[in-house]
């Protein structure tokens, strides 16, 4: 493994104390304009989000009004009602956004495979360094805010469902998270830049529980508007 990349997963409690966990379970506050831009405002507004650890799957509820429950697999998602009963299922969901630019309205279960990438990518990094096919090397420094961050640049074998095959990963001195920059390639490959903070302790691991993100220009600099994405989390819990 990359010598940063070791040191990052370090940084957040190390690899070993991730290993004894399977799950992880939130409870999430999200806003910002994707949501309406997409034609699905209010149904993550507030919600948990559960999500493997590991194996790649995740699940949000409630979901929407009706108290739906989502199902998240990379080949597949499901839309159960509150009974467990499964009310509508997409396969090969990725497959769905073939030319989706980012202003393409999104179905539920469209949401709900963007909801689930988005949430199992960003509770499981910076543990997915270590995963198989996950490869990393470092890509020189990055100043921001005053700060000098080391950038570690990321790419991700064909079977984990994510944002994009590329990303970049900005880390401080002691090796924790400040920014993760992505493509969504389900939204025409629409760049952004992903703000991290407010890290807390948990069961001996440190999460952010603050993240904010902004369109990123072709330079690596970020926009400051419009917010695309706020999400915040509580209450983490890992069994």
């Amino acid at each position: 493994m990359d010598a940063l990349a070791q040191k990052i997963i370090d940084a957040h409690g190390g690899l070993n104390t991730w290993k004894t966990f399977s799950t992880l379970t939130a409870h999430l506050h999200q806003g910002g304009a994707l949501w309406s831009l997409k034609g699905q405002e209010g149904k993550l507004d507030d919600t948990h989000v559960t999500v493997g650890l590991g194996r790649e799957w995740a699940s949000h509820a409630p979901f929407g009004p009706d108290r739906k429950v989502t199902l998240f697999e990379p080949g597949r998602v499901q839309l159960k009602n509150a009974a467990g009963a499964v009310i509508e299922e997409l396969a090969d969901p990725r497959a769905s956004f073939a030319g989706h630019d980012l202003t393409t309205p999104w179905s539920e279960p469209q949401l709900a495979y963007f909801a689930g990438i988005a949430m199992w990518t960003y509770l499981n990094m910076p543990f997915l360094l270590a995963s198989p096919g996950v490869v990393s090397r470092a890509a020189g420094e990055w100043r921001e805010k005053g700060e000098t961050w080391q950038r570690l640049e990321v790419t991700f074998p064909p079977e984990i469902a994510t944002h994009s095959t590329v990303q970049t990963l900005y880390v401080d001195e002691a090796g924790l998270l400040k920014r993760h920059d992505y493509d969504v390639e389900i939204a025409g490959n629409t760049p952004g830049a992903h703000y991290i903070d407010g890290y807390v302790e948990v069961q001996g691991l440190l999460f952010p529980t603050e993240r904010r993100i902004y369109p990123r220009q072709p330079d690596g600099a970020s926009l400051p508007e419009p917010l695309v994405v706020s999400i915040d989390l509580s209450g983490i819990r890992l069994d």
